[in-house]
């Protein structure tokens, strides 16, 4: 008679938006972004013993071609009751088959057919092997199957054209391996997962998975790994699934509790392979290494990600431990993602493209990291921890919604031609030649709080549209912008304000006016920046996260030869949102200057464009006046 003991699968994701007033980040902010790795997941997993295991059974850009994803579609569908399904019952240590396609020799079942077989039952130490030349594929229905061999893998397909593994609703089913294989060949090194594949492996169905991998790795295939249905979870020594060529994922509950990469495509010789598309599903991933890590290309398009990498991003990583990673490139274009990772939070060593979705991350370096390019074309971004917020060298914001929290530069535009850290580039006649960074601002909403540059573009800033809000920084060893060379705006609406020793505004061959203001000193945090027409309309109320003594501001309403006059402090009685007051009436503070528009660039700081450095003038750009103490 079965027994039975409690199977509990717990997974928590909880995303938290950012508090309007401030964006600080705060040890309760960065812990609701992700689950604490100890306590996240709960996997009571039954053990072995020397009866066997008690059995729970309780009732894209990254996409492959249009014709193969036509054929794997059948993948997806259950199979129906079959006159010729071949019984397979476990029992123990020997193995009773019922039909035609499979021989069982002591513990060890060996397929040498396609079809379909239904396992049920406990095998104490065994394997079931598939080892078939048909072209049709093979489907092992798992129906309350406990399957422990530790010596090897416990599924283990040596050859077949596919194998479907699908698990029958209701069940509860487990594969366990142990911790050291013997194999034929001393020399050999695979298989070296709990379920092990040398061709396509598709897992469906209902039903539950439990895979405790104590070798290696839990479930891997070296073609295509696919996942369509199912509460899977596994928990590996190393990597959690990995498919060689393609890891895709469609549907299911997953949780991965792995010593190494959470989930990963690992093929590094076809430049068509070796890519993630997680298409829906919901998934929990805890991994001492990467989330999520593609050799090629890494699209989510769909689904629900929880990501822990490297015990979060209040821990120093030592190995590789992004979240999301791709080789060559990464795109979302939907889904919740929340990643507490201690390396970068998305990696690229290409491009990585937003397009929609809703992510909400914390790391330990950088929030966002593109060696080539990084492209915000929609969706909503919050990096609410972070080194460097987002790092690229051609950065471009078409649309969506970026907030980020950075402890050194907010946005940095990294340059391939100078030297390393990002610098500009070699020296010239006149100083330092701009890097080869730009900086596209063409729509969207950005929100910058850092305590380094707000904007840090190692070459050029051409801005035609949305909305910046730059809080930051403090010292004057940086500014809220920092560029080398022109910072061109036509449109959109700039608000950056910040220390006062190396600031910039705009350059001259802009077309749209700003005011450049600094104070005679520096302004709490909290307190209002207000500016007025010389009749009395409001054009722009805001409340910076820091102390700050410069003020940057343009706006389409800016018009030259009106006066403006520019206030510090006093109260409104609108509502703020990330420090902006749209509406209501403003009480007056103190009057701190006015200033008729005459040329782009008005104020007494109007001066501070992208000026090659003065000899002695760290960092590379003109202080604007002496730094504070």
């Amino acid at each position: 008679m079965k027994q039975f003991v409690v199977f509990v699968l717990a997974a928590i994701l909880m995303v938290t938006p950012l508090a309007c007033a401030g964006h600080a980040t705060s040890s309760a902010t960065v812990a609701a972004v992700s689950r604490a790795a100890a306590t996240a997941v709960v996997l009571n997993m039954p053990q072995p013993t020397a009866t066997g295991m008690v059995l729970n059974a309780p009732r894209a850009a990254a996409t492959p071609s249009a014709a193969r994803v036509a054929e794997s579609a059948a993948d997806d569908l259950v199979p129906a009751a079959q006159a010729e399904m071949t019984e397979v019952q476990l029992a123990g240590d020997a193995i009773h088959v019922a039909g035609p396609g499979a021989t069982a020799r002591a513990a060890v079942l060996t397929i040498s057919s396609a079809g379909t077989y239904r396992i049920s039952g406990r095998l104490n130490d065994g394997q079931i092997v598939v080892d078939t030349q048909d072209p049709e594929k093979v489907v092992l229905l798992l129906d309350a199957a406990a399957i422990t061999n530790t010596a090897g893998p416990g599924i283990y397909v040596a050859n077949a054209e596919k194998v479907v593994i699908t698990l029958a609703e209701g069940t509860q089913n487990y594969v366990t391996d142990g911790a050291a294989y013997v194999f034929a060949d001393p020399q050999a090194d695979e298989p070296n997962a709990a379920i092990f594949s040398r061709d396509d492996l598709t897992i469906n169905g209902a039903g539950a998975l439990t895979v405790q991998a104590n070798y290696n790795n839990g479930i891997v295939s070296k073609d295509d790994l696919k996942i369509t249905g199912g509460h899977i979870a596994v928990q590996a020594v190393n990597d959690g699934l990995k498919g060689r060529d393609s890891l895709v994922i469609r549907d299911g509950v997953i949780t991965v509790h792995a010593g190494g990469d959470g989930l990963q495509a690992n093929n590094d010789e076809e430049a068509e392979q070796g890519y993630v598309t997680i298409e829906g599903g919901t998934l929990n991933i805890t991994a001492g290494q990467d989330g999520i890590q593609a050799e090629t290309r890494l699209l989510v398009s769909g689904g629900k990600l929880d990501l822990v990498t490297g015990g979060g991003s209040g821990r120093r990583a030592t190995a590789s431990a992004k979240g999301l990673k791709a080789g060559t490139e990464l795109t979302v274009a939907g889904g919740t993602i929340a990643i507490n990772a201690a390396d970068d939070a998305l990696h690229s060593n290409g491009a990585i493209i937003i397009g929609g979705g809703e992510l909400v991350v914390a790391s330990g370096d950088d929030g966002v990291h593109a060696d080539a390019s990084f492209t915000m074309n929609g969706g909503d971004l919050r990096i609410i921890q972070s080194y460097e917020g987002i790092e690229s060298n051609q950065i471009t914001v078409n649309a969506g919604t970026i907030h980020l929290a950075s402890a050194d530069d907010g946005i940095n535009g990294i340059s391939t031609t100078g030297a390393a850290g990002g610098m500009p580039g070699r020296p010239g006649p006149g100083g330092f030649e701009a890097g080869d960074s730009h900086l596209y601002l063409n729509g969207g909403y950005i929100f910058v709080d850092a305590l380094g540059d707000g904007l840090d573009i190692n070459g050029a800033v051409d801005m035609t549209g949305g909305t910046v809000l730059i809080n930051g920084p403090i010292a004057n060893n940086n500014g809220a912008l920092d560029y080398f060379g022109s910072f061109k705006i036509t449109g959109g609406l700039l608000v950056a304000v910040g220390s006062a020793g190396m600031a910039q505004a705009p350059s001259s061959d802009s077309t749209q006016y700003s005011l450049a203001h600094v104070f005679a000193s520096p302004q709490p945090a909290g307190s209002l920046v207000h500016v007025a027409s010389g009749d009395g309309k409001a054009l722009l109320t805001f409340a910076a996260t820091k102390a700050y003594q410069a003020v940057v501001f343009s706006s389409p309403e800016l018009v030259n030869g009106a006066t403006y006059v520019i206030y510090a402090g006093g109260r409104s009685s609108a509502t703020a949102t990330d420090g902006l007051y749209v509406g209501g009436s403003y009480t007056a503070g103190t009057q701190a200057a006015s200033y008729t528009l005459t040329s782009i660039v008005t104020g007494n700081a109007a001066g501070m464009g992208g000026m090659p450095p003065m000899p002695g003038m760290p960092g590379g750009r003109r202080g604007l006046v002496p730094r504070q103490p």
